[in-house]
Formats: C-alpha cells, sequence, structure tokens
C-alpha cells in the first residue's frame, strides 16, 4: 500500500516509515494489558516546605516487555539567578542536554558522579555547552563558583518511571503485566542505601499499590567544588 496524500505527490519515504512505527505503536498500547504502580517515599524528616526530588524506575526482567525510550529531542538546564531550572530532569540516555548561561557573570559547570562525568569549564554570560549523557545513571551538577546552584540529571533507558509530587507519592503509568526490578533515587541518599531499597516486583492487572518505602537515612545536601574540596564562603566570588 502506497503513503499519498490526496491531490498531492506522494509522501517521502521517511514519513511513511514513521507513519507504520507509530501505526505499530498504537496497535501494540491497545493489544497489550497496562497496569498502574502506586508508592509512597517516607523520609525521617519531611521538608514540607521543599519536597526532596525523587525518582522511581522499572526495568524488566525475564519476559516483560521492554518498551523503547529513544533520545529524540534537546533538554536544557538554564543557568540564571544562580540557580539551574528545572532542578531535576529524567532524560532518556543519548540525549544531549543544553547548560545555557543567562547570568551577566561567569559558570563553570561540572558532575563527578556515576551517571555522567564532565567539566565545561569557566564560560562567559550569554554562551551554550552542550552535554550528552551517554549511559544511565544519575548526575548530580554543580557550579564551581557558586556552591548553592545545583541539578540532577537521570539518564534512563525505560520510559516506566515516576517523580515524586510535593507528598512523596510516585505513581507510574501504562506498564505492560510482568516482573520487573523496580529502582529508587532520592536526592542526598547515599547509593549504596538506594540499592538497598532495589527489589523485584510483579505488576498485575489494574494498580499494583506497593503501599510506604522507608529511606531509612537523613538526604544531606553538602557538596564539594570540583577538586573535592571546601568551597570558599569567606570572601565574595567576583562574579
Amino acid at each position: 500500500m502506497r503513503c499519498v496524500r490526496p491531490h498531492r505527490q506522494p509522501w517521502p519515504a521517511w514519513a511513511c516509515v514513521l507513519c507504520a512505527l507509530l501505526h505499530s505503536a498504537s496497535v501494540f498500547a491497545q493489544s497489550v494489558p497496562a497496569s498502574e504502580l502506586h508508592l509512597q517515599i517516607v523520609l525521617p524528616a519531611r521538608n514540607h516546605n521543599a519536597p526532596t526530588p525523587a525518582v522511581v524506575w522499572l526495568k524488566p526482567v525475564g519476559e516483560a516487555h521492554q518498551l523503547p525510550f529513544q533520545a529524540w529531542k534537546r533538554y536544557t538546564l538554564l543557568q540564571k539567578n544562580r540557580m539551574f531550572t528545572p532542578h531535576l530532569l529524567v532524560i532518556p540516555v543519548g540525549s544531549t542536554v543544553d547548560f545555557p548561561n543567562a547570568d551577566p557573570f561567569f559558570h563553570n559547570v561540572f558532575s563527578l558522579f556515576d551517571g555522567k562525568r564532565f567539566d565545561l569549564g569557566l564560560y562567559e554570560a550569554g554562551s551554550d555547552k552542550q552535554v550528552v549523557f551517554s549511559r544511565e545513571g544519575v548526575s548530580y551538577i554543580f557550579c564551581n563558583i557558586h556552591p548553592e546552584m545545583s541539578a540532577v540529571v537521570v539518564a534512563l533507558s525505560t520510559p516506566l518511571y515516576g517523580i515524586a509530587d510535593a507528598s512523596e507519592s510516585v505513581v507510574i503509568h501504562n506498564i505492560p503485566l510482568g516482573e520487573y526490578s523496580l529502582n529508587i533515587w532520592v536526592e542526598g541518599v547515599p547509593q549504596a542505601t538506594l540499592s538497598g531499597l532495589a527489589r523485584r516486583i510483579h505488576v498485575g492487572p489494574g494498580i499494583t499499590n506497593l503501599g510506604n518505602i522507608t529511606i531509612p537515612v537523613v538526604p544531606t545536601t553538602g557538596h564539594t567544588n570540583k577538586f573535592g574540596g571546601k568551597y570558599d564562603t569567606t570572601t565574595k566570588p567576583p562574579y
């Protein structure tokens, strides 16, 4: 069957392929039963004015269907007013993130964590740099000049994730039935603790409610500069 526009020339080949892929995805979504996962993150001390950022995601085990999560667009972490906006980004592995500097002074964005290690160096107002997050993981991102600046990029290979809301509740929608590995990230909680919270779960029809998942430690917010030392808080940065 040809893919033809009425009263016009045939669609280009790439458009026909895209149309076919979207149709296949739609048919699959209608033919595979899906469920929802609900859970509540419980912290030792909760800050009602500033909820702790958290992400929960599922990775298929055994015969559970692996849904695609393609890096099809660019993302942005804006630097303005000595802040990163947004504070949290969840992206597909392979995505490019832009780091534009909209402040009238220099910034030095870096990350020394397992997700993606990089140092963009000193760059001036109005300029922009990019990073490709080529591996799965969590990247804590800071500025080497301004210690109050922080952000987090979580790069995933699955679209089955949920971000905690203001009450630290998490919902993941449209999950194909099956067995999954459940993974949790909570900002400021050591990776060893988070790894201990990972578990295998079964997602059945309807709503799967895991109830409370208690975080056994209080999240911390301190961090070092890119050299592993303390920030100089006694003098004001020249920019």
